[in-house]
């Protein structure tokens, strides 16, 4: 797997190109990449999302670091584009090569914060990697290989320690202990738990002074050191002087393999046969919730896998059939039984096991990243006792300085109460002088003292005086007031009832209006009927027309009596709303005096409603001439008495005062 070189060198060719696309600075835009992760997936895998986001950016915080060259914050769009394929590549997600552009699209004048390469990297990359899909190993080798060109200079000498293996490995256990905050760092704590693991691995005994040594130096930052100036440190020999190669880089490998691959124990066993029940020696690795054995140490040919949940349990067995330091691992469906070479070795595999299953039952997928935050926890809580113990050093500093202050302030009250006792007595003095003075003045004060109070006296009773004609005047301001909006209200109504007024005389000219068109046309259709009984004898020839139209005629009369009919209706129910609207009028003429009030105003008036002149019941239905020519003329040659009771009905109703409509 060597596209990583490949890689730098298509980065190499790709400096030249002009288009720059300007981005954030990388530790402000993975802090913010880091708050907006704390939103996605579902709340029992959000802890694991974050813890796996959070790892991956700080690998891709060197790479992204290492192609600004100039540390401006600009890196051009052709390096991103091979940045971000080859990201994809290795997360075994699809790549668009479209997005890019589109980010960048109006990103070509100057910084624009919304548009860094981070929020791409989130949406387009990062939020589509799904964990246990991709080898976190290959992305860890492709950013190191574009940052350790740039920034590691390993020693060139015949003395150096560290493989690029090593180095390699170190960078990566150095990004999972820093902190995660932009510079990564990493603190003194972690920097002496690693080391005391390498030295375990090593079975050398760990020197805390060296360590001081180390963050002694100038180029140590005060927050932490840096993985250049650490990786520095150890191709040095500070820590490991003395010792052969390649026990450091065992030391480093099996470090790597139990912080970085969550190995708890790896080793040789001798393992039982389910079936043929025979022992062979396979190479065990132990990791939360699984155990996998393989045929050997180079871990090619895996032959089996032991899930590790809350059901299973290690026991001790008996030496039998030869074998020896012998313990069983139950599950629910088998029981696997092995061999170690020692009790010492048995003891550690048990305990191992053991720790491996209670963190698959608390749900952890790593022991140390769990170690780690309780590490970081510890930190925090120390930093709060130590920020209480300064907060109280500073107290007791401040009370010191307060004491100190007062005793200041008592040696001078003491030299002040010196000299105010010689002022006493010069004081005194004077007093005996003018206590004589002022009992003479005591009596002229008694007499002026007695005249005091009776002008007082007299001086309240004017008071209460001045409070009876204030309260007195308001009362009155107050009846004003009231008399006042009781001409308003009244001014009010009386409007009111002259609008009413004005409305009612327009419905009455309006319905005057009516009844007259009404009588002229019904004298008019008197006049065509008299004309039409002139024509009758000239019609007679169509008598026999006539007969044959005689049933439809009669057919549209009966129509016309019931529109007749209900124009009637609404006439009577119109006098009768115009009798209530008198009575309404004269409730109204009667003259409204101050604090009344006419709550029936509103509500009469809402009872009385004048039909509207667009009423379809009020209009006049006329029929054609020729139609009732037609009918005139038939009905003269049929029945001449029918003709003139209708005459007399519409005369009828003419006398009635109410108007006809036909």
């Amino acid at each position: 797997m060597r596209r990583s070189y490949i890689l730098l060198h298509v980065l190499d060719r790709s400096v030249t190109q002009s288009a720059h696309v300007c981005v954030c600075a990388c530790h402000s835009e993975a802090e913010e990449g880091r708050r907006q992760s704390k939103y996605r997936g579902n709340q029992s895998d959000a802890g694991a999302d974050m813890d796996l986001r959070s790892e991956l950016l700080k690998s891709i915080w060197y790479g992204f670091t290492a192609l600004d060259l100039e540390k401006s914050g600009k890196v051009s769009k052709s390096q991103l584009k091979v940045l971000s394929h080859n990201l994809c590549t290795v997360l075994c997600i699809p790549h668009d090569p479209v997005a890019l552009e589109e980010h960048f699209r109006d990103d070509d004048d100057g910084p624009v914060s919304s548009q860094g390469y981070m929020p791409y990297l989130n949406k387009y990359i990062l939020d589509k990697v799904i964990e246990g899909s991709f080898n976190k190993e290959d992305v860890d080798e492709l950013c190191w290989t574009l940052t350790a060109k740039k920034n590691y200079k390993p020693n060139t000498s015949s003395s150096t320690i560290l493989a690029e293996r090593d180095a390699f490995r170190l960078w990566c256990l150095f990004n999972f202990l820093s902190e995660d905050k932009y510079p990564l760092v990493m603190v003194p704590d972690e920097m002496e738990y690693l080391l005391k693991k390498i030295c375990t691995a090593m079975s050398v005994e760990f020197n805390c002074v060296e360590l001081e040594d180390i963050f002694s130096q100038d180029k140590v930052q005060h927050s932490g050191i840096t993985v250049w100036v650490f990786l520095e440190m150890m191709d040095a020999g500070n820590v490991a002087s003395g010792i052969d190669r390649s026990v450091i880089s065992m030391a480093i490998e099996e470090v790597y393999k139990e912080i970085i691959g969550d190995v708890l124990k790896e080793g040789y066993l001798w393992k039982r046969g389910q079936l043929r029940r025979n022992w062979k020696e396979r190479w065990f690795t132990l990791k939360p919730g699984n155990l996998f054995y393989y045929t050997g140490e180079d871990r090619k040919e895996c032959q089996g896998n032991i899930a590790l949940d809350g059901n299973c349990c290690v026991e001790v067995l008996p030496d039998r059939d030869g074998r020896r330091c012998m313990f069983c691992l139950k599950t629910l469906s088998k029981t696997y039984e092995m061999s170690s070479s020692d009790t010492k070795q048995r003891q550690e595999w048990i305990t191992a096991i053991q720790m491996a299953i209670r963190l698959h039952v608390e749900g952890k997928t790593s022991l140390h990243k769990d170690l780690k935050l309780k590490r970081h926890e510890q930190r925090e809580q120390r930093d709060k006792r130590q920020q209480a113990k300064e907060e109280e050093l500073q107290r007791l500093r401040a009370l010191q300085e307060e004491r100190e202050c007062k005793l200041a302030e008592l040696e001078l009250l003491k030299e002040a109460q010196k000299q105010a006792q010689v002022l006493l007595e010069q004081n005194e003095e004077k007093r005996r002088q003018q206590q004589e003075e002022l009992q003479q003045n005591l009596e002229l004060r008694i007499s002026m003292q007695a005249k005091m109070v009776l002008k007082e006296e007299e001086a309240e009773r004017q008071r209460k005086r001045i409070c009876e004609l204030e309260d007195m005047q308001k009362q009155q301001e107050e009846a004003l007031q009231q008399e006042i909006r009781a001409r308003l209200d009244e001014e009010a109504f009386r409007y009111t009832q002259a609008g009413l007024l004005a409305e009612e005389e327009e419905k009455m000219k309006a319905l005057m209006t009516l009844q007259e068109e009404q009588e002229e046309y019904i004298l008019k259709t008197q006049r065509e009927k008299q004309e039409l009984k002139q024509e009758m004898e000239a019609k007679c020839r169509a008598l026999e027309e006539a007969q044959r139209q005689l049933e439809e005629v009669r057919a549209n009369r009966h129509r016309v009596d019931q529109d007749v009919v209900a124009a009637q209706r609404k006439l009577r129910q119109a006098s009768t709303n115009v009798r209530h609207w008198n009575v309404q009028m004269n409730r109204l003429m009667r003259p409204i005096g101050p604090g009344d009030k006419r709550p029936l105003l509103a509500s009469s008036r809402s009872s009385f409603q004048i039909p509207s002149e667009r009423d379809p019941g009020l209009y006049l239905r006329r029929i054609p001439a020729s139609e009732d020519q037609n009918k005139e003329c038939k009905e003269n040659v049929t029945d001449d008495c029918s003709c003139d009771a209708d005459l007399r009905s519409h005369k009828s109703y003419t006398s009635n005062g109410d108007p006809n409509f036909p």
